[in-house]
């Protein structure tokens, strides 16, 4: 061995001096190095789940943003169809509180002319009557007593009314 450049002696100690430093290394660096390999893999797989986790809640936070927004546009419908129902109750009370204002001043209108062609009738009445005082004076050429006007005018105007009224 010696031929080939290799001592026994020197070799023994070399390799006694390297399993010394494989042991010492492997109790002071190579333990401690797997130990934070380790830590640092279950502290990576620790991230992927919870990214996992928040990807999953992530998901189910948009589904309910979207049952919420879908949830609001059925109340925003309901709540506009309520609007246009209450719209559409409202003219029609407000159409039939203006149509019975119209009838009521038709009926106040009707009567009031009612009222005056009566007054006129009446007038007339009272305007004929006078003139049938006068004429009957003339043709009589008399004056008539104050019982004998009120006789004839209420002959005059029963028979006007039987004739007005017919």
């Amino acid at each position: 061995m010696e031929a080939l450049g290799l001592h026994l002696p020197q070799l023994i100690a070399q390799i006694v001096g390297f399993l010394v430093l494989l042991f010492i290394l492997s109790k002071l660096l190579y333990k401690p190095l797997l130990k934070v390999i380790d830590e640092r893999s279950a502290k990576i797989k620790e991230s992927l789940e919870a990214a996992e986790s928040a990807k999953e809640q992530a998901a189910a936070s948009q589904e309910q943003m979207q049952e919420d927004i879908r949830k609001a546009r059925e109340e925003g419908q309901q709540m506009i169809a309520q609007a246009r129902d209450v719209a559409a109750r409202f003219r029609d009370e407000e159409m039939a509180k203006a149509r019975d204002e119209i009838a009521a001043e038709r009926a106040k209108a009707e009567a009031d002319i009612q009222r005056e062609r009566d007054a006129a009738i009446e007038d007339l009445r009272r305007e004929f009557a006078g003139l049938a005082i006068s004429a009957a004076e003339r043709v009589v050429e008399r004056s008539l007593s104050e019982s004998d006007h009120r006789d004839i005018i209420d002959r005059v105007l029963d028979e006007s009314g039987t004739i007005g009224k017919g």
